[in-house]
């Protein structure tokens, strides 16, 4: 069974230059089936910040046909050891909305109906250049209301240049990130979400995009100085 993973860590700053210039590469790891290696930054973030144009916090989403790969790369490659210094979590796919190339997606979908159990969302767009400027326009408002929801427990986004833009959250529920996306939400302006997908729909901002939502299966590691942001543990075993 393939699973993925997402990986974050602060590297120094050679160290995350490296591995942004000569990024995970599937051709070159065994088990691998593809990855997408990007700079973090905090949701929400003015557009004008160094944090929008790089960061020495890395990411990293990949997709391995087992964890026995996973833990070989984490234990045995060079990048994979500077990377295993950070924090990671391992995921199972549930289910996806629009389509992205590299990854190979499942095409089964898990369907849960228990609303109450922790989930991830990952988003990745490949951007057309010209709706960039609007795309932030609308996105960062989202990008805020993502960050400031008390639904989840950890939410970022990443870059990769010239064009890839992605967000990574954890949601203590899966109906907290469900009312998100709907507008029913109890924090404040809870349509921002609802509104961006509403301007996508006049004009697209991308040429690929997908949301993927997964179960977390396990986290390892430190994240600012904390190292259990999955919710409810001993319920998902």
């Amino acid at each position: 069974m393939t699973v993925f993973s997402y990986h974050i860590v602060k590297l120094p700053l050679t160290s995350a230059l490296r591995i942004i210039f000569f990024p995970v590469n599937s051709k070159q790891i065994s088990g691998l089936i593809y990855a997408e290696t990007m700079s973090a930054m905090i949701l929400g973030s003015p557009i004008f910040t160094v944090s929008r144009i790089f960061s020495r916090n890395i990411v990293i989403f990949a997709q391995w046909e087992n964890e026995s790969y996973l833990n070989d790369f984490l234990q045995s490659n060079l990048k994979g050891r500077k990377i295993a210094k950070g924090y990671h979590i391992r995921l199972k796919f549930l289910r996806q909305w629009g389509r992205i190339s590299g990854f190979q997606i499942p095409d089964k979908e898990l369907n849960t109906q228990n609303e109450n159990i922790p989930v991830v969302a990952v988003t990745i767009a490949r951007m057309r250049y010209r709706q960039i400027p609007r795309f932030l326009r609308w996105g960062r408002p989202v990008e805020k209301q993502v960050r400031e929801d008390n639904g989840t427990t950890l939410s970022l986004a990443s870059i990769q240049y010239p064009n890839i833009i992605s967000t990574f959250s954890i949601w203590k529920t899966q109906k907290a990130m469900t009312d998100m996306v709907h507008g029913h939400s109890k924090m404040p302006q809870p349509k921002r979400h609802i509104n961006a997908m509403k301007e996508r729909d006049k004009k697209d901002f991308h040429f690929e995009f997908t949301t993927l939502r997964f179960k977390p299966l396990a986290e390892f590691g430190e994240w600012q100085n904390k190292s259990d942001y999955i919710p409810d543990k001993a319920e998902m075993s």
